[in-house]
């Protein structure tokens, strides 16, 4: 994966930073391990396995960097539903492993059309999106998807495009509702592009396991905690 670093806040100092297997967010002059890089050190479960087993290493990095690069490019058109913006079949969207700009694939764009049945169908009243929660307590950072009220009730909502739910989506979640500076009534996986119901979306409550996350965490540490983001003070840009 290439470098990547993204301002992730309209107001505040936080950018985001990529490099190969790594993620943090640099908060002012402190940095904080990410939600999904701690919760990747969660046992994937028999059923990975068994998926990766049936694949070479390089084909199955592909799958799941194609399945970023998709699940990218859908979340920031949903970005711009929720902003009341309109997205076209043949929209837009950058492409976060190449940097490029791509129209949308069928798939996404169907993926998109069942954002819209399922605020159609539960008409969610968005209270914020894309945004960034901060643990001090227990030093780590991340970025939510959604929060809003259906039916009186404040959900949390991690949108997913795969037809799967793994248990480290479930740590995420767990992890970015207790840095949440709020009190929510419901979290949920909201799976786009669902291929197994006729609404092709799904919601499902998820528990909370918040403390499944803090055991992913003392894995992390003990892997990782030595490991710190490349630090190098180099200009902007360049002009002879």
């Amino acid at each position: 994966m290439r470098k990547i670093i993204k301002n992730v806040n309209r107001i505040e100092n936080i950018v985001q930073i990529t490099i190969a297997d790594e993620r943090w967010y640099q908060i002012d002059n402190e940095f904080f391990p990410s939600v999904t890089w701690i919760s990747g050190f969660y046992p994937k479960g028999i059923a990975f396995y068994k998926w990766l087993a049936e694949r070479s290493w390089n084909e199955a990095e592909a799958i799941k960097s194609a399945a970023g690069d998709k699940g990218s490019k859908i979340h920031s058109a949903i970005v711009n539903l929720i902003d009341g913006l309109e997205v076209k079949m043949d929209s837009q969207f950058e492409n976060p492993t190449t940097g490029l700009m791509e129209e949308l694939s069928l798939e996404e764009y169907e993926a998109i059309l069942s954002f819209k049945s399922f605020c159609d169908e539960l008409k969610p009243k968005f209270i914020d999106r894309e945004f960034v929660v901060v643990s001090d307590k227990y030093q780590y950072a991340g970025t939510g998807d959604i929060l809003c009220e259906i039916n009186n009730k404040i959900h949390l909502i991690d949108i997913k495009s795969g037809q799967s739910i793994w248990p480290e989506y479930e740590l995420q979640i767990s992890a970015y509702a207790k840095a949440l500076q709020r009190s929510i009534d419901k979290m949920s996986i909201l799976q786009v592009g669902y291929r197994l119901n006729k609404k092709k979306w799904k919601l499902t409550e998820i528990d909370d396991k918040f403390d499944l996350f803090l055991s992913a965490r003392n894995i992390w540490k003990n892997e990782c905690d030595k490991i710190s983001p490349l630090r190098k003070d180099l200009p902007l840009a360049i002009k002879l």
